[in-house]
């Protein structure tokens, strides 16, 4: 597609998202969250160094769940049909998951983590059944090391590949040391059950660009939870790309260990005939002058396509100076796709320097695709071009070339099958 195209499509696309955002009733669009109850802070056995609400809890021992039934807040949009053969899997001596990095850079290493290794004692806890199970498989952990002080000046790729008949369990710690610089590419792909903990941790100062690629095959499943701690003055921008899979559920969390963090937490997905996915997040602010944005976009198509994205914010007391927005776009290419939207706001203090959301879903607007097809564009070449523009904005930024034009050809095969 030419450049001039490109940039049509992107106003476009534009166009479409804040024609939707007033044909949806009710959304929030740049809305503070005001006169919020904080609840009481508890504790749990076991459960996160931080308080932690009753409804957000965070332990490494897997008996502190209960098996989810699907009335709990966590899991009522989640088919758990599907998910029931993940919970009903006991972790042992078989689980893992085939982990391989591409290439070698100086101030990188990537290995298994032996039980036991004082690595494990400092990571942020599993937040749900499914991870904790994941962090504490025996033989389960692989760790990727990147020295203090190290600029990567190519991207870390990591092929995650889960196949065969069993559910595999897998755990990745990414340690990024004190003011390193580095970009991570997971790639997931096979077409197994999968359940995974990914814990990040970015030391004082350090700098990271994650992309997380749902490349799964029809019949994958995929549950994950994927935890971050941000040192002081660290930059985290993450990248959720989710294109394949029967069901994919990943949970992000992202606690801040000082002040001065920049997290971007990005995400694009695609849902087809029959695909579940689902994207959750708990931004946790706890220390003084953080900031945080979100931007999350899907489209579906398809009988019984099913996209749901949680963006949940707590502003505690101390994090004074806070600054966070996001936003989440969904757009409906067919009338039986169903798009689930819940953005959330819990602020403890009102010394912050800023809070919003947006949230918006709506289909092709009539107006747009006249003004293309009256400069001479078929009406199925003018629906993919508003797609793409749809999903530039995130896809461009990633920062990898070569991944960038992997992702916008997958997404060009997705389009091509939905409206040809």
């Amino acid at each position: 597609m030419a450049s001039s195209d490109s940039a049509t499509a992107m106003q476009v696309a534009l166009s479409t998202e804040r024609d939707a955002l007033k044909a949806t009733g009710g959304v929030m669009d740049g809305a503070i969250a005001t006169n919020v109850k904080p609840s009481t802070p508890r504790r749990p056995a076991g459960g996160s160094p931080a308080d932690v609400r009753p409804e957000r809890l965070r332990s490494a021992d897997p008996d502190a769940f209960g098996v989810p039934t699907g009335r709990e807040e966590e899991w009522r949009f989640t088919p758990l049909a599907r998910v029931k053969p993940l919970f009903d899997a006991v972790p042992g001596a078989a689980a893992g998951l085939d982990a391989r990095i591409e290439g070698e850079q100086d101030g990188v290493s990537f290995g298994p983590v032996a039980d036991g290794d004082p690595l494990l004692d400092g990571l942020p806890l599993p937040a749900d059944l499914l991870s904790a199970r994941a962090a504490s498989a025996p033989g389960s952990t692989t760790a990727l090391r990147i020295d203090k002080a190290a600029e990567l000046t190519e991207a870390v790729v990591v092929n995650l590949t889960a196949t065969g008949d069993a559910v595999l369990f897998g755990h990745l710690v990414i340690e990024v040391g004190e003011q390193a610089r580095a970009t991570v590419v997971l790639d997931h792909t096979g077409d197994a059950r999968y359940v995974g903990k990914t814990s990040v941790l970015l030391g004082d100062g350090a700098s990271l660009d994650l992309v997380s690629v749902q490349s799964w095959g029809e019949t994958a499943v995929h549950s994950e939870h994927l935890a971050f701690q941000v040192g002081r003055d660290a930059r985290l921008r993450s990248t959720q790309v989710t294109l394949g899979g029967s069901l994919v559920r990943v949970l992000e969390t992202v606690d801040f260990t000082g002040p001065g963090g920049d997290v971007e937490l990005r995400g694009v997905s695609f849902a087809d005939d029959g695909q579940h996915l689902e994207h959750r997040l708990l931004v946790d602010h706890s220390v003084p002058k953080c900031r945080s944005r979100v931007t999350y976009k899907s489209a579906l198509q398809g009988d019984q396509a099913h996209t749901v994205w949680i963006g949940d914010v707590l502003i505690r007391a101390a994090a004074e100076g806070t600054d966070t927005y996001e936003l989440n776009r969904n757009l409906l290419l067919t009338p039986e796709a169903r798009a689930d939207s819940v953005p959330n706001r819990e602020i403890e203090t009102g010394e912050i320097a800023g809070a919003g959301h947006a949230s918006a879903t709506g289909r092709f607007d009539d107006e747009q695709l006249f003004y293309l097809q009256a400069r001479g564009i078929p009406a199925d070449v003018a629906r993919r071009m508003v797609v793409r523009g749809f999903f530039a904005e995130v896809v461009e930024s990633i920062g990898v070339p070569a991944l960038e034009e992997r992702l916008m050809a997958t997404i060009e095969t997705e389009l091509e099958r939905a409206f040809s």
